[in-house]
């Protein structure tokens, strides 16, 4: 690996001069979490049926944060009913003005606590402060705002229909992004008044747990709303469940298969937003600053853990040179630490499966002739830990670029002409996102036709809002959520 000592060498950086930033914890004292979470089923906490429970562990210290419960097929059965209970009794029956109220009021409450479960989201899930504070949290009640808003005004959003809420919904979420999942799924099938049986991501359960605090604060009726906690096989139990009308998974192309197989010939409708591989291409008359900026901010700033992460890097040959230097000089600035520490850039990976299997393609990449920029940070002794990478020297049949890695890793290959680097792009299992930086507005539209990608950046990437669908192509995915496009899948028009 070309570590940091030899980048200095040639005369990239150097970090001999002494000075470094003083560490900026944010403050834990102003947060609450319990020993032990039960399920959250018709709006109480209750205890598993089977009474099993798993710990919670930061992944920035390994220290254990909580018990989890283990949810059983029994725990998913009495969540389902309880959801359907208040489908058929309350929810379905309320006017979409009076259910806007309640998603305006959950909204409100997340801005309240937004320090607080930013806090928590760090260090459950292992991502800078900056990230949970300045994107996960405000997106999320951003969520609720806006389809609070469409909630009294469905038959405005499909004239001359009559849409009707579908039943009891099953979701299941990811890790990356645990909150702002749950406001991703939860605040369209409210809002169209559906009823929601929801599972978090096992690895990172509390943030989710905590939104079960404010939907019991902001008075929302009894079983609209329920969590059950666990891991595959709790899955597996909502997704069989007969008496649930929908799925919306997110998560890995791999289950994302399972899931559809399994319901098949059932009836029940479905949404998958599944993996990615995105390209990012830039063109020689792109600003190069603000693309590399870009770049890092697409990869690296959220550890790679998002299925929509720029990992796929293409540039023009003939500034190829000048973009692989600044970005090897700019990954050697970045801080790679403790998540509530306010100058971390890079945070820790979720968890020591998922770093085993970011190590796992790495070694695969120099097996297969790759070379490998990645600076010598220092990193703490606990946790799981990846400094960011840039993998170089590679070719479109390398598995490193071709398969999901879901990490601080970035590949980096050139092109000469629009049409080869289309075909590159286009080259994968997936379709999910893509990005391209150009000051032509004319290639713009040009290449971003030609990427087939449900999701495309221009001059930027990795920007989010909840009135823009957001789904793939391929093996990234079935249906949109986010946006008008994301009330659909709850109807029946």
């Amino acid at each position: 690996m070309l570590k940091e000592t030899d980048i200095q060498k040639k005369n990239r950086l150097d970090f001999s001069t002494g000075w470094s930033y003083d560490p900026a914890p944010e403050s834990r004292d102003h947060i609450t979490i319990k020993e032990q979470y039960g399920h959250f089923i018709n709006g109480k906490f209750t205890k598993p049926i089977e009474g099993n429970y798993f710990p919670t562990i930061s992944p920035s210290t390994e220290e254990e944060i909580s018990q989890i419960a283990v949810g059983s097929a029994a725990d998913v059965d009495a969540a389902v009913k309880s959801a359907r209970k208040a489908y058929s009794k309350t929810w379905s029956k309320m006017s979409g003005r009076d259910r806007g109220r309640y998603l305006f009021r959950i909204a409100r409450m997340i801005q309240e606590r937004a320090r607080e479960f930013a806090v928590i989201e760090s260090m459950d899930g292992g991502k800078p402060i900056r990230e949970s504070r300045d994107v996960d949290i405000p997106l999320a009640a951003a969520h609720f705002f806006y389809y609070a808003g469409w909630a009294d005004k469905l038959e405005y959003a499909f004239p001359g229909r009559k849409p009707k809420p579908i039943g009891v919904a099953g979701q299941i979420i990811p890790w990356n992004f645990p909150l702002l999942m749950a406001a991703w799924k939860l605040a369209p099938a409210l809002a169209t008044g559906n009823t929601v049986v929801l599972k978090p991501a096992e690895t990172t359960s509390l943030t989710c747990l905590k939104l079960a605090e404010i939907i019991q604060e902001a008075d929302l009726p009894p079983g609209v709303v329920n969590f059950v906690t666990g891991a595959g096989d709790t899955g597996a139990a909502i997704v069989n469940h007969e008496d649930i009308d929908k799925i919306a998974f997110t998560g890995s192309t791999a289950v994302g298969k399972i899931i559809q197989k399994a319901i098949a010939g059932t009836g029940k409708k479905l949404t998958l937003e599944l993996g990615g591989k995105a390209p990012n291409i830039i063109f020689e008359d792109a600003a190069v600053d603000q693309a590399v900026e870009g770049i890092i901010n697409g990869i690296f700033f959220n550890q790679g853990h998002v299925c929509c992460a720029g990992s796929r890097l293409f540039v023009q040959e003939s500034i190829a040179d000048e973009v692989r230097d600044k970005l090897i000089d700019r990954i050697a600035t970045l801080r790679v630490g403790d998540p509530l520490d306010k100058n971390t850039d890079v945070g820790a990976i979720n968890s020591k499966e998922q770093l085993d299997t970011i190590n796992r393609y790495l070694e695969i990449g120099l097996n297969e002739g790759a070379d490998i920029f990645q600076s010598s940070c220092e990193l703490p002794e606990k946790g799981y830990w990846c400094c960011p990478t840039l993998v170089a020297n590679v070719s479109q049949s390398h598995r490193i670029v071709q398969e999901e890695v879901f990490g601080p890793v970035l590949t980096i290959q050139t092109f000469r002409t629009p049409e080869e680097v289309l075909e590159k792009a286009n080259n994968t299992p997936y379709g999910l996102s893509g990005g391209v930086w150009t000051d032509k507005g004319s290639k713009i539209f040009n290449m971003t036709s030609g990427i087939k990608a449900g999701v495309l950046w221009a001059n930027t990437f990795n920007k989010f809002d909840p009135t823009s669908p957001f789904g793939g192509y391929k093996e990234s995915g079935l249906g949109r959520e986010g946006g008008l496009h994301g009330l659909t899948p709850y109807l029946n028009i």
